[in-house]
């Protein structure tokens, strides 16, 4: 059987629990964030938790593997995990366990996934031996236009001023995506597979550690929609950890998709009640019945790439996981990389060859139903071979730019102007019959458009679209049209060897800290002075030309002084000469931040 594997995740900081049938024990499952830095693991106790899940938690703060001789699932959150397990323990395929899985997940893990939002699932079928991919990613309203994301001036929004409302939402996938996969490959019964997420709702589950925090962290924006509101902060108040949470609506739309299927969702009064939301928020969107009546999801092959005698398979456009993954692999097929992680050439070698694949991506990729992809020359042998020719050297590149893969048409995009924040939610299995299930699952950014109806919260999956449409009248392949899905950076992944599963992965990027805490003052930085601007009548390009000058000073002069810290590193050999065996309080780089925050400001309401 293929569940000995152990099933891995690539990423930083959430742990999920793995349970095995037979064996038990814990992996370390790491998923994106939900803002601008990663979300950190919850800590403290479940409760109300089989032994099993127990023993799992145990074994995990132990260091401890899993090992499974006959199944395993991995998801994000004790409750997801056991819901899976049980139909797993009882015979269900993959596709059946996948199901009770999401569905539990909507309601534990509300921030990260649910049935307001999307998915992209890649799948191994054991009888067949053929590896294939589900698309239930989000699709743009039909009445969009290209200024979906611009204001009056035809200037980009601020993230949160795109994201925050109706503006936002695409239509949801996700529900359409858990019903085709078990049409395809489940064996147990529909209702039966949602049953244990509709009594949860009904009964209540406690709070995690990790849902309290970042309820607190994303008050404001939660109470911009009186619904989310009452949810998450009764009485005014952030749900706490260890409180009870019952979600009835939650319990209600399940129950119908439970005897009706996922039909419940795309038509009647549930639909309704979703363009109601949308189009009666403060910040409206365009999302109509219509769009929702005519979703479909997509079969897609699955695109694969060789690494080491391996093949690398995942999601192809729209998403760019498997293109981005395989292109990373590729410019660094032959170098050397034992030295691991803790290496810091290793390290260069790893984060330019990502910059390489993301300079591709933010030009070429997009839905292949719309625009053209060179998705064989960029994973070509001899392109790769030629752009890691770049990363020869001992230094970091000190920008990166697209390359020219072959294509059969002729391309001429701008690159892409968009925000994409890591956040997402993923789940492994691996059945008894030796099916395996890959799939990443996203309301997008946390919390998503902070509109909650029927229990679950609606996606703002539309700002993974470029804000722009074009740039100096040459066109942006991920720009937004009508029914068009916009580009993803989800990876849900699957190894194969010699014909045969071996991984079943997550990829994910995630932004260090001192890049998040960065790119966060900067957004807040550039909200606040576009509003002063204009109120005090101020063109806001121009205030926006003067902050991004001021800016990219700031940026240089900080690269000027790291080469001169650099010199005397380099003279003497030791990396600690520069600090004189003194350890700078951490008030000083902060109130450093505060200096060039308050002057990026200033600058940036500058009249001329």
């Amino acid at each position: 059987m293929l569940a000995h594997h152990i099933v891995k995740y690539i990423g930083r900081t959430c742990t999920a629990i793995a349970i095995g049938g037979f064996v038990s024990g814990a992996a370390f499952a790491q998923q994106a964030a939900d803002s601008v830095a990663p979300e950190g693991a919850s800590q403290g106790s479940f409760t109300g938790m089989s032994p099993r899940i127990t023993a799992a938690f145990e074994a995990k703060d132990a260091g401890k593997p899993v090992i499974a001789r006959n199944w395993m699932v991995a998801a994000a959150n004790p409750h997801a995990v056991q819901a899976g397990a049980d139909v797993l323990a009882r015979g269900g395929t993959a596709a059946d366990a996948l199901v009770a899985v999401q569905a539990m997940l909507g309601l534990v893990e509300p921030q990260s996934s649910g049935l307001g939002g999307g998915a992209f699932l890649v799948w191994y079928d054991a009888a067949s031996g053929r590896l294939t991919t589900l698309d239930g990613r989000e699709t743009a309203p039909l009445a969009v236009t290209p200024q979906l994301f611009q204001d009056d001036q035809g200037v980009p929004l601020g993230f949160f001023d795109a994201v925050v409302g109706g503006r936002s939402v695409g239509t949801p996938g996700t529900p359409a995506l858990m019903a085709a996969a078990h049409e395809k490959w489940g064996n147990q019964p529909w209702a039966e597979l949602l049953a244990p997420s509709v009594a949860l709702a009904e009964k209540g589950f406690a709070v995690s550690p990790r849902l309290a925090g970042l309820v607190a962290d994303d008050a404001e924006r939660l109470a911009t929609s009186e619904t989310t509101a009452s949810y998450f902060m009764p009485n005014g108040t952030p749900v706490q950890a260890g409180d009870t949470l019952k979600n009835p609506d939650y319990a209600r739309t399940v129950a119908a998709l439970a005897e009706r299927g996922a039909d419940a969702f795309y038509t009647g009064d549930i639909a309704r009640d979703i363009v109601a939301a949308v189009q009666g928020a403060n910040n409206p969107g365009v999302l109509s019945e219509v769009d929702l009546s005519i979703y479909r999801v997509k079969e897609r092959d699955a695109l694969c790439a060789p690494y080491h005698g391996h093949e690398v398979c995942g999601m192809g456009p729209p998403s760019s996981g498997a293109l981005a993954v395989g292109q990373i692999l590729g410019l660094l097929e032959n170098a050397d990389l034992s030295a691991g992680p803790a290496d810091a050439d290793v390290l260069r070698l790893i984060g330019d060859a990502s910059r390489l694949a993301f300079a591709d991506r933010g030009r070429y990729v997009a839905d292949t139903d719309y625009v053209p992809v060179p998705v064989t020359g960029m994973l070509d042998p001899s392109y790769l071979a030629d752009r890691a020719k770049l990363l020869q050297g001992d230094d970091a590149l000190p920008e990166v730019t697209a390359g020219a893969p072959a294509f059969d048409h002729a391309l001429n995009f701008a690159d892409d102007i968009s925000i994409e924040l890591p956040s997402t939610s993923h789940v492994s299995i691996v059945d008894s019959m030796g099916n395996v299930a890959s799939m990443t699952t996203t309301i997008e950014n946390g919390f998503g458009s902070r509109l909650m109806v029927r229990g679950f919260l609606l996606n703002n999956e539309l700002t993974d679209f470029s804000f722009r449409s074009h740039t100096d009248g040459v066109p942006i392949a991920n720009r937004v049209e009508p029914g068009k899905r916009p580009r993803s950076s989800m990876a849900p992944t699957i190894v194969m060897k010699d014909g045969a599963p071996v991984l079943a992965v997550a990829v994910g990027i995630y932004l260090p800290l001192e890049l998040a805490t960065a790119i966060l003052l900067g957004g807040l930085i550039a909200y606040y002075a576009r509003r002063r601007n204009e109120a005090s009548g101020t063109d806001p390009v121009v205030g926006q030309r003067n902050g991004m000058l001021f800016a990219s000073g700031l940026i240089t002069g900080e690269a000027l002084i790291g080469i001169g810290m650099a010199v005397p590193i380099v003279v003497s050999g030791n990396p600690d000469v520069i600090t004189l065996g003194i350890e700078l309080p951490i008030i000083v780089g902060v109130l450093v931040i505060a200096a060039l925050s308050v002057a990026l400001y200033r600058v940036a309401t500058r009249s001329g």
